[in-house]
């Protein structure tokens, strides 16, 4: 029997990265929410790698944050070590990584949505959705509850009829042994919901105490320690110390060692008991995350692989071997780990895994991540074929905003490639899909120079105060960096030093060529050898500036000519982006185009022109045939 407990704005089904973000932005935009879990301790875990940030996704971190979102407050919150990454190459592709204390991060989002007025955190198996009227109506539980809301999230992440392997021995479950969830893939799949399988590994966790760390080179967190949100002390513009705002933690150092070549040996000598690799997992696996055996398999010339010993938590006693994500039989596990140098005492606490589960088809949602056939039902995070949990925190705080911009009958935030990479990312699952699981990289945005991790504020602030998720505080901070940046900028354009013997022995002594005219500070600063700090020897009217409007002031100008040429690229596909496709077009009915692609466009539904030519199969040829029939039927709709 069934129970109708409650009716809600929304309700929420997953409180992993996904969930938590769109559960409290559905909230703070003045909706009542319902976030449902298998397990409330499982609230924003991390069953895999406890790290935030890296390339690319430390960008989604910060675009999360600019937006109004919890990730990054809750890793600076609650991180053991951090440091920014690829600091040798240019600014568009730095970013930050953070380890995190990962049962002190999942308690920090635990309580966030605790606290959050209007939304309720609930333990519950969420079994079927309820549909009338071809749109959403709620959920049912498999203990009988029925919850009514007039929109639905799905983010039940690698939960669906989630399987997984250790070897020889395969067993339903979800991550962290936690109960799958069969029935509400089934109740999809019974929607003619396109559905798919892949599959993901992580480590095995060992003792930190058998560790032989004199065999592993040290690696240690920043000196001045950087953070993720822009609400952070040490990012306020105003904040002259370097060290505010979590200077004085310690963090804990992590260590890098290598496989050997017993290592590959006892790979190779048990390769035919891996699930993988006997034929009993079929599924696709992240590419750019390759588990043990496919690194020893696909790349039998390499001499060996780094392996990252990680700490779990600042009290855990369990490291996290990185690098080494695997299937393979437990006994096969710890010879490969003795096998590695600094690791032949090693103890597993945690043998690693393999883990088969369902995803959705993303091309089966709207850019607002809304479903085309279901109205009021929205998807996010990795049951939309991502993999991690910045791709899925992302998604998450999109399908929460669109969710209370559909209640309220308003058009739905969708951010282009051009504006962030969470736009990147949303872009390519609903007009690409996926044949693997989807992960974030620099390589991905076309525009990477204009989507920066340092202005994800400038990009970003704006439109979450415009849905209602940023505060005044957080707004004006915004608008208080962007200003300072923008008159420093302007000054030292307009500042322009003589050609005088102290100017040129200081160029001298940076080793760059004396002047031989007067110049501006800003085409000093444009030279390699110079940066904006070394240029206050020669710059007497300089104002006292923090850190993050410094570093801010000298991207824009070092790098001004190639921005300039990124945002003239910007604005010729802003233009095939503004001529829309009709919404009810039949493109069985437009002659000309090929078979292909009357089935790629006629499946992912394009917003747009610029989308239609993003989609594989459709031809530069479809395209011109479809621009000739909107121009000559509809007149081509701009926006």
């Amino acid at each position: 029997m069934r129970y109708h407990e409650a009716d809600y704005d929304v309700v929420v089904v997953g409180a992993g990265h996904a969930g938590a973000e769109a559960g409290l932005a559905a909230a703070r935009m003045g909706h009542d929410v319902l976030v449902l879990t298998i397990n409330l301790d499982s609230t924003g875990a991390m069953p895999c790698n406890p790290a935030v940030g890296g390339p690319a996704k430390g960008h989604l971190v910060r675009e999360i944050d600019a937006l109004g979102g919890e990730m990054a407050r809750a890793i600076d919150d609650t991180y053991v070590q951090i440091r920014t990454l690829n600091t040798g190459k240019g600014p568009a592709v730095q970013s930050l990584r953070a380890q995190a204390d990962k049962n002190e991060y999942s308690q920090r989002i635990l309580r966030a949505l605790m606290r959050q007025p209007r939304l309720r955190l609930k333990e519950a198996m969420v079994d079927g959705l309820v549909v009338s009227g071809g749109r959403i109506c709620g959920i049912t539980t498999k203990t009988g509850m029925k919850y009514g809301a007039r929109a639905v999230i799905i983010t039940a992440g690698v939960y669906l009829r989630g399987r997984v392997f250790t070897g020889e021995y395969g067993y339903e479950s979800g991550p962290n042994g936690l109960t799958p969830a069969v029935d509400l893939s089934s109740d999809l799949a019974g929607r003619n919901m396109r559905m798919g399988r892949f599959m993901t590994g992580t480590p095995p966790r060992i003792a930190r105490d058998t560790i032989d760390t004199s065999k592993m080179q040290r690696q240690e967190g920043d000196r001045e320690p950087r953070a993720f949100s822009f609400m952070s002390a040490i990012n306020d513009p105003l904040e002259m110390d370097l060290d505010a705002g979590g200077g004085e933690r310690e963090q804990l150092a992590c260590w890098l060692t290598h496989t050997s070549d017993d290592t590959g040996r006892i790979v190779r000598e048990n390769i035919g008991r891996t699930p993988m690799y006997d034929g009993t997992m079929e599924s696709a696996g992240p590419r750019y995350c390759p588990c043990l055996e496919d690194k020893i398999m696909r790349f039998p010339d390499r001499p060996s692989h780094p392996v990252f010993l990680e700490p779990e938590g600042r009290d855990s006693e369990e490291m996290y071997v990185q690098g080494l994500s695997t299937s393979l039989p437990e006994d096969v596990q710890i010879q490969a780990l003795r096998s590695i140098p600094g690791l032949q005492a090693a103890e597993i606490v945690r043998p690693g895994y393999g883990i088969e589960y369902d995803y959705l088809d993303p091309t089966e949602l709207h850019p607002s991540l809304q479903s085309k056939s279901i109205p009021g039902l929205f998807c996010a995070g990795q049951i939309n074929g991502t993999s991690g949990y910045e791709e899925a925190a992302a998604q998450g705080i999109m399908a929460g905003i669109n969710a209370a911009l559909f209640l309220r009958e308003r058009d739905p935030l969708v951010l282009d490639r051009s504006q962030a990479y969470i736009g990147v990312l949303i872009d390519d699952l609903v007009t690409k899909g996926v044949d693997e699981p989807y992960r974030m990289l620099t390589s991905r945005a076309e525009y990477r120079l204009l989507l920066r991790q340092d202005n994800a504020d400038f990009r970003l602030t704006e439109l979450g105060r415009e849905v209602g998720l940023v505060s005044e505080e957080r707004y004006g901070r915004a608008r208080t960096r962007r200003s300072l940046v923008e008159d420093e900028i302007e000054r030292l354009r307009e500042t322009r030093v003589k050609c005088d013997e102290h100017v040129n022995r200081h160029l001298r002594s940076l080793g760059t060529s004396p002047l031989r005219e007067a110049a501006s500070l800003a085409r000093l600063l444009r030279r390699p050898e110079v940066d904006y700090d070394s240029l206050a020897e020669i710059d007497e009217q300089r104002p006292d500036l923090s850190r993050v409007v410094r570093e801010a002031v000298e991207i824009d100008i070092k790098y001004e000519g190639y921005i300039e040429k990124q945002e003239d690229q910007v604005r010729r596909y802003l233009r095939s982006e503004r001529t829309r496709i009709p919404h009810d077009i039949n493109y069985g009915e437009v002659p000309g185009l090929s078979s292909e692609a009357r089935e790629k466009l006629g499946r992912v539904m394009p917003r747009s022109l610029g989308q239609a030519m993003r989609i594989p199969g459709v031809s530069p040829a479809d395209v011109s045939v479809l621009m000739v029939w909107i121009g000559g039927n509809r007149g081509g709709e701009s926006s």
